[in-house]
């Protein structure tokens, strides 16, 4: 099977490619259940892309070249318990990249987007490094008609927080290289989530976090093991 997509530019990471959550959801919605996706090389925006799904893996690539490709995948990722919302509001008064951030007009991370135009995910220390949280109020724009958070949003949102928990409080430039997920269930628009993250250690220049996301009374919604590659000075 084979179409075309195209990622819009209000969906990016760096100012001149896709946010590489967001980019992952889009060729995890093409897969059933839990999802491996990689990005091979930085997703363009305003592009077409061709996608091909044969055997159960998908693929997407800009003309010639692989940018993406995706399978479902045996998932498993210890998670420990949500914050309280009143601890991930506080959280986010501790936001390490508020002020010096790699790349400000992030979708989902950046502080200089205009308000509500982004996911505004702000994730800081909940008492130490080992877990960070914020708060999450999805925008109408970014539902279904069914009035739940769209799942390549989901992917999206599962995406940064995971780096700032790798990371902890020393940032180094990075890019998303995978993105092993699992949604559990819909997410209702209007109602406040929390999204927590925590570091899942390093192994040379990779990086790994893990994030989920959960109702005020802490049901699990949605968990991500992510991959980070720092990039070479």
């Amino acid at each position: 099977m084979q179409h075309s997509i195209s990622i819009p530019a209000r969906y990016n990471g760096p100012p001149v490619s896709g946010n590489g959550g967001y980019s992952c959801g889009v060729l995890a919605a093409l897969i059933e259940g839990p999802a491996r996706v990689r990005l091979h090389v930085p997703p363009p925006l305003d592009t077409p892309l061709t996608v091909h799904s044969e055997g159960g893996v998908v693929r997407m690539f800009d003309g010639d070249t692989l940018v993406g490709s995706g399978a479902p995948v045996e998932y498993a990722l210890d998670i420990p318990a949500a914050p309280s919302l009143t601890e991930a509001e506080d959280a986010m008064s501790r936001y390490i990249a508020r002020e010096n951030h790699f790349f400000d007009t992030c979708f989902v991370c950046g502080p200089s987007r205009p308000a509500h135009d982004g996911l505004e995910l702000y994730p800081g220390p909940v008492h130490d490094w080992s877990l960070l949280a914020c708060v999450w109020r999805p925008q109408a724009d970014l539902l279904d008609e069914g009035g739940q958070v769209r799942s390549e949003v989901m992917w999206a949102a599962l995406d940064c927080p995971g780096y700032f928990a790798a990371m902890g409080d020393t940032l180094r430039p990075a890019v998303l290289g995978q993105l092993e997920a699992q949604l559990n269930g819909p997410a209702a628009g209007g109602n406040p989530l929390i999204v927590y993250c925590w570091p899942l250690g390093s192994e040379g220049r990779k990086y790994f976090g893990g994030t989920a996301i959960a109702t005020a009374d802490g049901t699990l919604l949605a968990s991500s093991r992510s991959t980070w590659i720092l990039l070479k000075s």
